[in-house]
């Protein structure tokens, strides 16, 4: 479904990726952990269209789409949560995520993605007109969730949506997730909990220096010795018999 290949990309003439290489499968989710500085936030920038590649391919469907807006990649498909809360909070629940649709110029399609989303999300259903900065941390997570799919995207980028939430919380948010793969979604989240991201996702993917340093299943990586000294307070010191 996505694909960077040779990727290079930074700020003001310094490279943070430095010939990132990854394949993003349909139907997956997608974990990318590292240490800081890594550039994980700036991958998903690259892939989001807000910030263009110095060098390198990225394609989408098939598509190029370095370089292109992040206007059009919204409207080809991506949608990005970012890792700050982006809610109007003297707006009504219902009103931010019917900002969520501000694209589509058929407002019978955005009630009936309204309806299917509401389905989906009952906690916001029963907070519809209240104002959106009265909810917890979570819940004002949920409703940025809710806000994304309704544009129907077939890639959701997610900026670890865990940041700043108590264990339960980030319980629930990881629950969503698994319920935008089961809806046909694909997803590739950055999370700062290593071991629940890695957990919850099909592929894993490890970021230091700018590069893609290991690959494999969720699972695959969080058995990796590497990970297990770098990451994980663990050793790869096998006890004396």
């Amino acid at each position: 479904m996505l694909n960077l290949k040779g990727v290079f990309a930074g700020y003001g003439g310094g490279d943070i990726l430095r010939g990132v290489d990854l394949n993003i499968e349909k139907g997956s989710i997608t974990c990318v952990v590292g240490p800081n500085g890594a550039g994980k936030s700036t991958l998903l920038k690259v892939v989001s269209g807000l910030l263009t590649p110095r060098l390198g391919e990225v394609t989408f469907l098939g598509e190029s789409i370095a370089g292109k807006s992040p206007q059009s990649i919204l409207k080809g498909g991506i949608v990005q949560v970012m890792q700050a809360r982006s809610l109007f909070p003297d707006l009504t629940v219902r009103e931010n995520i019917e900002l969520g649709a501000f694209l589509i110029n058929d407002q019978k399609l955005v009630q009936k993605r309204f309806d299917e989303i509401m389905d989906q999300f009952p906690m916001v259903k029963d907070r519809l007109k209240d104002k959106a900065g009265s909810l917890s941390g979570g819940q004002q997570r949920t409703v940025e969730f809710a806000r994304a799919l309704m544009l129907d995207p077939a890639l959701v980028v997610l900026d670890e949506p865990s940041m700043g939430l108590e264990p339960k919380a980030a319980a629930s948010m990881y629950s969503y997730v698994r319920q935008m793969r089961e809806h046909g979604r694909t997803v590739l989240l950055v999370e700062q909990n290593v071991r629940a991201g890695l957990g919850l996702a099909t592929h894993g993917v490890v970021l230091e220096a700018g590069r893609v340093r290991l690959t494999g299943t969720g699972k695959e990586i969080l058995e990796n010795p590497q990970m297990k000294v770098l990451y994980l307070g663990g050793s790869t010191q096998q006890e004396d018999a």
